[in-house]
């Protein structure tokens, strides 16, 4: 039963990935037929990354009064209505309109199933949980490069994967009743020692506040390439809009790949040789980006930062007990998530405004900023652990 479950939450979670590297794809193809500036696009993506946002922060007390079941299955059908609206738009206000309920769906799938696979599934399975999100991620670009390949067809991308969500919904909606049944025993043995602590007070741990600082750096690598890697191409190196997007995917791809080898790699190697290993290639793909190469060649820079950055999110969410325990382990998770979107909502519109107002050509110079704030993050964190002994190198038992 509790495989079956497993299952059905791989799938949810494909679901989760498939509206997000969507917009960046079919942006230099919406831009123009709107005759909206470049910019325009951060209206969509901070709506969208505010309704995640907002969701993230009441999914606790939503999923403890219905279930994760239930929220998993009501927001991935609130996604797909999102996705429909969104083949429909004809103006940049219908975009925006539908912006939300994609990101209020959004938020509660990622806060509650992270929560879920956390407490009752082995630490692999939270590797194989986010590449199977990669997996999401990488068709839908690829969907939209062939919908952008007949004439620009944009919203025929979105319809196509409206009706894969769709059917995501309905695996969900049918598996409701396997929630109620898998993991009866965990549930007596969890929740006595954990305990809830504000906000404000853990905002007191310098520990905290820099993993904060290194979830907001590394995710807004992630949601930057994701929005405007295809952009780039097309505005600095010249490539075909339909080629862009099918450009894209190979970061996405990336990024799966790199979560399924942390996921069989973490029986060998301790997550924080994974997330080194992670920061490494994301350091040669920004200096990859940054040399004058023919836009082919730059594809491949986006394919390793992609690779370089899927480690690092899930082994990162991994360590949570180790670096705080556990009794406040669900207090921190919930501060990290935020930390998270807090990047993902403001990093992408940030760098559309100086691509809009200097040049697009600076989006690998913007990776190398946020790429800073992450490893000195973390460096500052790992700092603070060795001292609390509780950073670990060693392998996974």
């Amino acid at each position: 039963m509790a495989t079956v479950l497993l299952l059905v939450i791989y799938i949810a979670f494909i679901g989760l990935g498939i509206p997000d590297s969507l917009f960046g794809a079919a942006w230099p193809a919406i831009y123009q037929e709107f005759g909206l500036p470049i910019s325009a696009a951060s209206c969509v993506t901070l709506l969208i990354s505010g309704g995640t946002v907002a969701s993230s922060l009441l999914s606790a007390r939503v999923i403890n009064r219905f279930g994760t079941g239930a929220v998993t299955a009501f927001s991935t059908c609130l996604t797909a209505a999102a996705l429909l609206g969104f083949s429909c738009s004809n103006h940049i206000l219908w975009l925006c309109l539908f912006a939300v309920p994609l990101g209020l769906g959004a938020g509660a799938i990622d806060s509650g199933l992270n929560n879920y696979v956390a407490l009752h599934y082995k630490a692999s399975h939270m590797n194989f949980l986010h590449c199977f999100y990669g997996i999401g991620v990488s068709l839908s670009p690829y969907l939209m490069s062939l919908a952008l390949s007949d004439q620009s067809n944009w919203r025929s991308g979105y319809r196509t994967v409206f009706y894969i969500q769709l059917a995501i919904a309905a695996v969900t909606i049918v598996a409701l009743p396997l929630w109620g049944k898998a993991h009866k025993k965990d549930l007596v043995e969890e929740g006595h020692s954990a305990r809830t602590v504000a906000i404000s007070v853990m905002a007191k741990n310098p520990s905290i506040r820099w993993v904060w600082l290194m979830f907001l750096g590394s995710c807004a690598i992630e949601y930057t390439c994701g929005t405007w890697g295809s952009t780039f191409l097309v505005g600095s190196k010249g490539m075909a809009a339909d080629q862009a997007a099918r450009a894209v995917t190979l970061f996405y791809v990336g990024m799966a790949l790199g979560r399924f080898l942390s996921g069989v790699l973490s029986h060998k190697l301790s997550s924080w040789r994974l997330i080194h290993i992670g920061l490494v290639l994301i350091a040669v793909s920004i200096l990859w980006l940054i040399l004058p190469l023919p836009a082919l060649a730059a594809s491949g820079g986006l394919f390793l930062a992609g690779l370089g950055i899927g480690p690092v999110f899930p082994n990162l969410i991994h360590l949570t007990p180790q670096n705080f325990g556990k009794d406040i382990s669900q207090s921190v998770m919930g501060t990290q998530m935020a930390a998270s979107y807090i990047g993902i909502m403001l990093m992408p519109p940030l760098f559309g405004l100086l691509a809009q107002g200097i040049d697009v050509s600076l989006f690998p110079y913007f990776l190398l900023v946020m790429f800073g704030v992450a490893v000195v993050s973390a460096w500052f964190l790992i700092r603070r652990l060795k001292k609390e002994g509780r950073y670990k190198m060693e392998k996974r038992q």
